[in-house]
């Protein structure tokens, strides 16, 4: 993948997909292709082909996908199983049918068993039951995995797959219902410090253990794999993540110190936890020389600051 290369990347206003866009800016790529969904409705198969035939990429980042906490993926489940086969087949067949060169699928670490071992590593899949709350997600995102590999065999096509870990950073999704846990309880914790609340209310125990990378470092992996490597060089697909855990409690008492909550946290039981561990092992991801750089601190003083600048601001 060199700079003067044509990349399409599919959902560049998401969290991920607008930190691929920064990280390739910074790299020196400037014929980059993007489409707001007003322009083009990934769910649409020929409106996604005729895309396609149009612009011709060279390079695709499949980043777009329907995204959201338990609570999300709880509720809305038909919506997550159809908009993310829907998105994913479309994207990856009109690859195919079209010639592009190099395709990125992002994946999620909930398409690991619930009780998989851990650290979890790239043979786990499929070997457990799914953590039921957000079974229809993961097993869209499983089915992305597949279709890349089944492409790759039938066809000969180049198209890797990566599965980060929980993902915070900059443009995340603050909703308080539907968003995951860090944005969450960055908007929590700083409405309670403006309204002078004493309190607030945390979803579960506290006690399930979470790996959380930055979506600039996770940017720049994909990146990397993308610059230096195949999908023959990954396997079924890469574990990109920290290496690193944390317990949801931790989590939420580190953010109200970077947020300057100085009150109670109340963790509520009788919410859903959602699967007690997920550590992914990065170890084949390292063993390729690349390691994430943002610290979870400095990391969440950077998400703070740009909730501050972009939701808090605007409201």
């Amino acid at each position: 993948m060199k700079p003067e290369c044509k990349i399409y990347i599919a959902g560049h206003r998401g969290l991920v997909g607008s930190a691929i866009m920064r990280r390739l800016a910074a790299g020196g790529y400037a014929n980059i292709v993007t489409r707001t969904h007003s322009d083009l409705d990934l769910t649409d198969q020929s409106a996604v082909d005729a895309s396609f035939k149009k612009e011709h990429p060279e390079y695709v980042f499949l980043a777009a996908a329907k995204v959201g906490g338990i609570h999300a993926n709880n509720t809305y489940r038909a919506d997550f199983i159809y908009q993310n086969l829907m998105i994913e087949s479309n994207i990856i067949h009109a690859s195919y049918r079209h010639g592009v060169k190099k395709l990125m699928f992002l994946g999620s670490s909930c398409i690991y068993p619930k009780h998989a071992p851990q650290p979890m590593k790239e043979e786990h899949l499929l070997t457990g039951l799914l953590e039921p709350t957000n079974e229809p997600y993961a097993i869209a995102k499983i089915a992305g995995i597949k279709m890349c590999g089944a492409y790759n065999r039938q066809y000969g096509t180049n198209f890797m797959s990566a599965m980060p870990t929980n993902l915070y950073g900059p443009g995340d999704n603050y909703d308080l219902q539907n968003s995951h846990v860090l944005p969450a309880l960055i908007r929590k914790m700083h409405e309670a410090k403006v309204q002078g609340e004493k309190e607030v209310v945390v979803w579960g125990t506290g006690s399930p253990r979470r790996e959380f990378l930055h979506s600039d470092d996770l940017a720049d992996a994909c990146v990397f794999l993308m610059e230096r490597y195949n999908a023959t060089d990954v396997g079924e697909f890469i574990n990109i993540g920290v290496g690193t855990e944390i317990s949801i409690r931790e989590a939420a008492e580190l953010i109200a110190e970077v947020v300057g909550f100085r009150g109670k946290l109340v963790f509520d039981a009788s919410k859903p936890d959602g699967t007690p561990r997920k550590l992914l092992d990065v170890s084949r991801l390292y063993a390729l020389g690349w390691q994430a750089k943002t610290g979870f601190r400095e990391g969440l003083a950077k998400a703070y600051a740009d909730y501050q600048k972009n939701i808090a601001c605007a409201a």
